[in-house]
């Protein structure tokens, strides 16, 4: 009767525009990371530019978080906002920690398998900026969602293979020289592991929303 009632009421559409802000700092995000794992000398400069996109998805964020406070009615359940927000902002985030591990090591090149990371870790940002605008029409869209979501898991997938070669091939490149260069390295492949985990817990949040609402 609740839900009847519900959806006779106003409701504040403004939070499409918000998420739609958010996934387009997250592409943004993505690509300065995937320029940052070119290496060479622009290095610390596609790090600047995560910082940057990291702290704008922050901002919207909060708007986000504001306006759930703020608004008698929601989209869809509040919680679900919430921690809809709060998966896609953990993936910049950890974007931003890739970012700092590269900045505090120096580090100027990358290996072939995290260069393919950052490729798919853009693929990831762009599908969900894909799914967001679907979920003011959930009824109508929950294929597309559902497949959209699904391609997100087989691309953490991805991720997770590039990650254990990568770590095997690093161990056998300095098994004989310098250990610290593995840690490194090491460190790098799983904060890049990370975003593809974060991004599938956005995936996760999205079919939580379409079950609730179909």
């Amino acid at each position: 009767m609740l839900r009847w009632f519900r959806a006779f009421l106003p409701r504040e559409e403004r939070f499409f525009e918000l998420f739609a802000r958010h996934s387009q700092t997250c592409v943004q995000g993505a690509l300065a990371l995937q320029g940052m794992l070119r290496g060479g000398e622009e290095t610390p400069v596609f790090c600047q530019r995560v910082n940057q996109f990291e702290n704008d998805a922050d901002n919207i964020t909060r708007e986000v978080l504001t306006a759930v406070r703020r608004t008698f009615i929601t989209p869809f359940d509040r919680g679900d906002i919430k921690n809809l927000i709060t998966a896609m902002d953990d993936a910049i985030d950890q974007m931003q920690q890739t970012a700092k591990a590269v900045i505090l090591f120096e580090v100027r090149t990358f290996e072939p398998p995290m260069r393919e990371m950052g490729t798919l870790l853009v693929e990831c940002a762009n599908l969900v900026g894909r799914a967001l605008p679907l979920l003011q029409s959930i009824g109508a869209n929950v294929a597309m969602l559902t497949a959209i979501t699904e391609e997100l898991t087989k691309l953490e997938g991805r991720v997770d293979d590039l990650h254990d070669i990568g770590l095997k091939e690093l161990f056998l490149k300095h098994r004989n020289a310098n250990t610290m260069d593995f840690i490194v390295g090491a460190e790098i492949y799983d904060h890049l592991e990370k975003v593809a985990d974060r991004f599938d817990d956005v995936a996760n949040e999205i079919n939580s929303i379409v079950i609730e609402q179909v």
